[in-house]
C-alpha cells in the first residue's frame, strides 16, 4: 500500500469524538478522511462504497453494533483494515472485537498517546492493543492466548527513572464557574499548607473569586505571594507566550512554563514541590481550537516527567460545554 494516500473512514455516533479522531488523523499528511458514519449500518454501507484503507470503528453504535458491523465489513470490504476505538476496557469485549478480523483495539482514554501509534501499526499489518487494557490481563489465565499475539505491539513501559518522579496530572469538570473556583481554591490551599509552591493560570474574574475564597479560608496569600510560593498568571497572557499560528510551540512552552516551575520550586530557598492549576486547554477549546487544546494537555503530560509537580486542568461545563461532552475532555486530559 502506498502511504502517500491512505483513505480512512471514521465511525462513531458521538460527533465531538469523530471530530477529535479526524483532528488526530489530520496530523499525518498521508492520512485522508474520506468518510464518516454515525451508526453501524451506515458504516457497512460506506465501507462497501468507499473501500477505504483503514476504518476507525467504535463499538457502541446504534442500529448495528461495531463488532457486528466489522464482521459484515470484512466480507464486503476485505482489504480494509479495522482499528477499534472504544471506551470499553474489558478483555472480553476486546477478544470479541479482535475475533471479528480487526487488527487493533485502542481504549479511548489512551487516545492521546496510543492512537497514532495504533494507526501506524495496523496500516503495516501489525496487531495493536492498548496497554491500558493489558494492565487488566493476566498472562496465566487459561484464555490468555487470545490476546497474547497483540501484546508485543502495545506501547513500551516508561523508561527506568521516570516513575521515580512523583507526578499527578488530573482534570476536573465543574458544573459552573463557582464550582471551578471552589476546586481551584481547595487545590491551592492544600498545596500551600503543605509548604509547596503554587502557580495559577486563570481568567481575571476567576482569580478575584479564588483569592477571596482563600482569604475567607484563612490562607495567608500576602505572605505566600511575598515568599514567591504563589503566583497568578492571566491565562490569556500565558497563552500568548507560547502559541504560534493557533498551536502551542513546544520549545517556547517548555522554556516559559518550565522556567516558571523552576523559579517557583526554588522560591523558598529549597526545592519544593510545585502545584499548577489552570484553564489553558479550556480556553482554547472554547475558542474552537480543539487541536491546540489536545497538544497543550500532551505538553503538560511531558512536564510531569521532568518536574516534581501536580497539575489540575479545570473545565467549567456551564460556560462552554454540554454534560455529554465530558468524555471528549477526559480523553484529551487523560491521554498520557
Amino acid at each position: 500500500m502506498k502511504t502517500s494516500s491512505v483513505r480512512v473512514l471514521v465511525v462513531d455516533d458521538y460527533i465531538p469524538f469523530r471530530k477529535f479522531v479526524c483532528s488526530m488523523l489530520g496530523k499525518r499528511p498521508e492520512l485522508r478522511v474520506v468518510g464518516e458514519a454515525s451508526d453501524g449500518l451506515e458504516a457497512v454501507q460506506k465501507a462497501e462504497e468507499l473501500q477505504p484503507d483503514l476504518i476507525v470503528l467504535d463499538i457502541g453504535l446504534p442500529i448495528l453494533n461495531g463488532i457486528e458491523a466489522a464482521r459484515r465489513i470484512r466480507t464486503l470490504a476485505p482489504q480494509s483494515k479495522i482499528l477499534f476505538f472504544s471506551q470499553e476496557s474489558s478483555d472480553d469485549v476486546a477478544r470479541e472485537a479482535l475475533s471479528s478480523g480487526a487488527l487493533g483495539y485502542v481504549v479511548k482514554t489512551q487516545a492521546g498517546i496510543e492512537f497514532l501509534a495504533a494507526v501506524a501499526a495496523v496500516l503495516e499489518g501489525r496487531q495493536f492493543v492498548s496497554r491500558g487494557l493489558l494492565r487488566h490481563h493476566s498472562g496465566d489465565a487459561p484464555d490468555s492466548d487470545v490476546l497474547r499475539p497483540y501484546r508485543e505491539q502495545a506501547l513500551p513501559s516508561p523508561v527506568r527513572g521516570e516513575e521515580e518522579i512523583t507526578r499527578n496530572h488530573q482534570v476536573e469538570f465543574y458544573s459552573d464557574d463557582a464550582a471551578l473556583v471552589v476546586g481551584f481554591a481547595s487545590f491551592t490551599e492544600t498545596a500551600l499548607r503543605a509548604g509547596n509552591a503554587v502557580i495559577v493560570a486563570s481568567t481575571e474574574s476567576h482569580r478575584n473569586c479564588l483569592l477571596e475564597r482563600l482569604h475567607d479560608r484563612g490562607v495567608d496569600m500576602v505572605t505566600a505571594t511575598e515568599q514567591g510560593r504563589f503566583r497568578f498568571l492571566d491565562v490569556h497572557d500565558i497563552l500568548s507566550t507560547f502559541m504560534r499560528n493557533d498551536l502551542p510551540d513546544p520549545v517556547r512552552f517548555f522554556e516559559v512554563v518550565g522556567g516558571l516551575i523552576t523559579a517557583a520550586s526554588a522560591a523558598t530557598g529549597q526545592q519544593s514541590r510545585v502545584a499548577v492549576c489552570g484553564e489553558c486547554a479550556s480556553i482554547l477549546w472554547a475558542q474552537g481550537k480543539a487541536d491546540a487544546a489536545i497538544q497543550v494537555e500532551q505538553l503538560c503530560n511531558q512536564l510531569t516527567k521532568r518536574y516534581e509537580m501536580d497539575i489540575l486542568c479545570g473545565f467549567s461545563l456551564s460556560s462552554f460545554y454540554r454534560e455529554e461532552d465530558k468524555e471528549v475532555f477526559q480523553i484529551i486530559c487523560r491521554g498520557r
